[in-house]
């Protein structure tokens, strides 16, 4: 049974470790490399996945195996504190299929409504990534925009798609 939870200090190895398999297996959906991702200390990784008044990062847990990731961040600026950004959405691969990306997105939702009033969510995905687009559109989101060039890997452009979600 996966079991959804905010995640906290003493899960930024495990954090850490399912950021790089997300580098390794979709770098095309993930902003930093292997290296900028490999970079970045333990204290680091820790201080990024604790819960704060304007961020949150969400574990899906098969056991203590951390099977899926999404974090939920706010600007804390009071004209824009009504919308919060999604992001880091991915699950293994060896767990996919069972609902989880969706049941994180739920959560992040949940905080989002409940602890920070929020009453939109955005987020950005690559434009190419069929599978993902799917996912957001299944779930409410609708792309407003494209940012050309927005990713550039081993050379390659890649267009990015702006969606949103009104929650209200």
């Amino acid at each position: 049974m996966i079991n959804i939870r905010l995640l906290v200090a003493p899960d930024a190895e495990l954090f850490k470790s399912l950021r790089l398999l997300a580098v390794e297996s979709s770098p095309t959906s993930i902003w930093p490399t292997r290296e900028e991702e490999m970079a970045r200390s333990i204290e680091q990784t820790a201080d990024r996945i604790q819960a704060t008044p304007t961020q949150a990062v969400f574990g899906a847990f098969d056991g203590e195996v951390l099977a899926g990731i999404t974090g939920i961040r706010r600007e804390p600026l009071h004209q824009v504190t009504h919308k919060a950004t999604i992001w880091g959405v991915f699950v293994n691969p060896s767990y996919r299929g069972q609902g989880i990306a969706q049941t994180l997105l739920a959560a992040a939702t949940a905080h989002a409504t409940e602890k920070w009033n929020s009453i939109q969510l955005m987020l950005c995905v690559n434009a190419e990534n069929v599978a993902a687009k799917s996912l957001y559109v299944s779930q409410g989101f609708q792309t407003f925009g494209l940012e050309p060039r927005a990713m550039q890997v081993d050379g390659r452009f890649y267009d990015e798609e702006h969606m949103c979600k009104p929650l209200l």
